[in-house]
């Protein structure tokens, strides 16, 4: 029997996944497994059986990555599941920053008492004039699932799109349309295009990537867009570059005081994956990720250890490891079995920066002090025996 907790309000189409082993707790230390969307875990002390977070969304930084992983807890996001959401955002930001799509409703607003409405209409339009995305050029940085979304989109709209991304999967690369020109560096999208998305993640080789010195290399009267994070973008060079004409807008999908009523600014309230479809997706693969990982021992999509999947063990018995990487350990885990003459069917063992996952098939029952064994290694944080 496992035993979750949601910190947030998942989907019950999520939900409603789990079998009859799964069993939902009002405390989160008593959780197997913990399942969240925007709640904050830093502060958090997590109970002795927690074994997996999985986060109905992409972003991360509300879990304290670094402590699951010395506590031997998996944490795991869902990549791509909000993808079409963020998608049809950013074309709608697009269209947004092209047309003057919301001074037109607010003078419609502003004069709705009017009896002559349509008829002034017809004269004030033209403030509201702008231009087709048609034959512009769009930059995409960061082809990930949302960026080959948006370029590939936008193809269909008739815009010329480049493309960069130096870590580019093989994945992404298949999905990715063959009109897309491929920009060998980021300055390149910077002094060529109209419009420029960024979709990348949050490190510290990203964050303020979108600087003075980048903003300084665009056309004049560029559109950029943010659906991504909002530390992406330096935003006291962003509100200068707007107020002095530079940049004709700044699309946002985060509200920020810095930004939030500056002329050009087209900020919008973290719509990005507010939709049915993408709470949805998000809540079915969290719960699959979960799933797998509790019953059958594999990682996929986490964020603090490696990717690993030998699936279903069979008639095996299985143990997986989660500890250190660090030289000689799949000798000491192999010599405990050994002593016990335990034959290993298969075996699996992958790393991620300081830390490493091992599986390990076995064509036999295990006993109890084997495990305890495994524990006693140091440079081990958590055992599991899957029977």
């Amino acid at each position: 029997m496992y035993k979750y907790h949601c910190l947030n309000p998942i989907a019950e189409v999520g939900l409603s996944r789990m079998t009859e082993d799964y069993v939902p707790v009002s405390d989160s230390e008593a959780a197997d497994a913990i399942l969240v969307r925007s709640a904050v875990m830093h502060d958090m002390e997590f109970g002795p059986n927690l074994k997996a977070i999985a986060r109905a969304g992409a972003g991360v930084n509300n879990i304290p990555l670094d402590k699951c992983a010395e506590q031997g807890i998996v944490v795991f996001n869902t990549p791509g599941a909000n993808a079409n959401g963020v998608k049809e955002l950013v074309i709608a930001g697009m269209l947004l920053a092209s047309r003057d799509i919301i001074g037109g409703i607010n003078w419609v607003q502003e004069n709705e008492e009017d009896g002559n409405i349509a008829k002034d209409a017809e004269k004030a339009k033209k403030a509201f004039a702008g231009c087709e995305l048609e034959g512009k050029k769009l930059g995409v940085i960061g082809l990930g699932a949302i960026g080959v979304l948006v370029a590939n989109a936008a193809v269909h709209l008739g815009m010329e799109v480049y493309g960069y991304d130096p870590y580019v999967s093989v994945e992404s690369a298949w999905k990715l349309s063959r009109n897309i020109y491929h920009a060998k560096t980021v300055d390149e999208i910077y002094k060529e295009c109209d419009y420029i998305t960024v979709h990348v993640p949050a490190m510290d080789s990203t964050k303020g990537m979108i600087d003075g010195d980048a903003i300084g290399l665009m056309k004049d009267g560029v559109v950029v867009l943010n659906f991504s994070r909002n530390v992406l973008v330096d935003e006291e060079a962003m509100v200068d570059a707007l107020v002095s004409g530079k940049v004709k807008h700044y699309v946002t999908d985060f509200p920020t005081p810095e930004i939030a009523g500056v002329k050009g600014a087209i900020v919008i309230p973290h719509l990005g994956a507010s939709t049915a479809e993408s709470e949805d997706n998000c809540a079915k693969m969290a719960v699959r990720e979960m799933m797998d990982y509790l019953e059958y021992g594999n990682i996929k999509n986490s964020v603090n250890y490696p990717n690993c999947d030998m699936g279903k063990p069979g008639e095996n018995k299985r143990i997986v490891l989660l500890h250190h990487n660090i030289p000689n350990m799949i000798g000491q885990f192999t010599k405990v079995l050994a002593k016990d003459n335990m034959n290993i069917a298969d075996m699996a063992n992958k790393s991620k920066g300081e830390f490493a996952y091992t599986m390990i098939d076995i064509d036999s029952d295990i006993p109890d002090t084997v495990a305890e064994d495994l524990r006693a290694i140091e440079g081990v944080l958590r055992v599991r025996v899957l029977n």
